[in-house]
């Protein structure tokens, strides 16, 4: 068991996702343990640090990374298990953003009304009660919600030199900002570039679906996550595994665009992996999907498409990708004990 720990220098950050160097080379099998940064590069630590004061856009949504996989290229498959996600520090932040959000103006969706203030929100993060308290700015009302960590980024290098922002979601991934990217999920990216080139961020200790107000409960994070290489199985979108279910993200904009995609990839692994026709893919998926809304208010919307393993004629996708990773990460976290 190969195991690489690496805590990245602000100057190595990675902002976009293409068109950066590799701060790292790994072989398929490696465990990872990584330290990521909150989206705001660790700027927002009180009441006073707006974003707009702290933060010069768009180095926002650092990325550790990227790993180069060895072996990886165009057509392959690059799953990435998470062992575990874990808050680094015992704060955390969200705000909202002027022209930012889903229930407010912004530059493609305008209106004449003002923008909404910029506020800052910390929250109180206790990892070993498993809880994040929110106060209320104005009031007394306080609550403990239930910590929930999950990676809002994950994704690889786009093609044909393609650079995005780590702010965007696409077919390579990228701010999904889905809380099914949570421990004990595989995620799957298809490579495009040789060597994969993949990096992860933007930890939330949890979000609600949708990320309404564009930000969720921000934090550093440690993640533990194993590296599989899948030689010659495309993916077009990305798509999760757990131990329940198995889940395609769509993103683009209209929102319903999102969808479509989602359940159209969802069909088609079906039909591509499971043996189902197209159409009575179609028809079970249908009847049987749970379809969470990721995010309203990334450059393109996000929407998950998932469908309970129990409902399909066999389960071993990827050829059992997802077993061979948990088995891993257990045989890793036996070794740490």
């Amino acid at each position: 068991m190969e195991v690489l720990a690496y805590r990245p220098d602000p100057s190595e950050f990675a902002w976009t996702f293409g068109g950066a160097r590799p701060i790292r080379t790994i072989k398929p099998g490696t465990i990872l343990e990584l330290w990521t940064e909150d989206a705001f590069g660790g700027k927002v630590r009180g009441p006073e640090d707006l974003v707009s004061r702290v933060i010069q856009f768009p180095f926002v949504n650092p990325q550790t990374g990227p790993f180069a996989v060895e072996g990886a290229e165009p057509g392959d498959t690059l799953a990435l298990h998470f062992v575990s996600i874990e808050p680094s520090r015992d704060w955390a932040a969200s705000t909202t953003i002027p022209l930012f959000g889903s229930l407010t103006s912004t530059p493609t969706t305008a209106g004449l009304q003002d923008p909404l203030p910029e506020k800052i929100w910390m929250y109180e993060v206790d990892a070993k009660r498993r809880t994040v308290t929110y106060r209320a700015l104005r009031g007394e009302h306080s609550v403990e919600l239930p910590l929930d960590p999950m990676h809002g980024t994950v994704g690889v290098a786009p093609a044909n030199l393609e650079t995005r922002l780590s702010l965007v979601p696409g077919h390579y991934g990228g701010n999904m900002d889905t809380p099914e990217m949570r421990a004990g999920t595989t995620c799957y990216l298809g490579v495009n570039v040789e060597g994969a080139m993949f990096s992860l961020g933007d930890g939330h200790c949890r979000q609600g679906e949708g990320e309404s107000c564009g930000v969720a409960v921000e934090a550093a994070m440690d993640t533990v996550v194993v590296v599989d290489l899948l030689k010659g199985v495309a993916t077009p979108w990305p798509r999760l595994e757990n131990e329940t279910h198995v889940m395609s993200v769509g993103s683009a904009r209209p929102l319903e665009d999102a969808f479509r995609i989602a359940q159209v990839d969802l069909i088609q692994l079906m039909a591509d992996q499971l043996g189902l026709d197209r159409l009575d893919a179609y028809q079970l998926l249908t009847q049987a999907a749970e379809t969470p809304i990721a995010n309203v208010v990334d450059p393109n919307y996000s929407v998950v498409t998932k469908i309970r393993k129990t409902y399909l004629p066999r389960r071993d996708l990827y050829g059992g990708a997802h077993a061979r990773s948990v088995e891993m990460g257990r045989s890793y976290l036996a070794e740490r004990r």
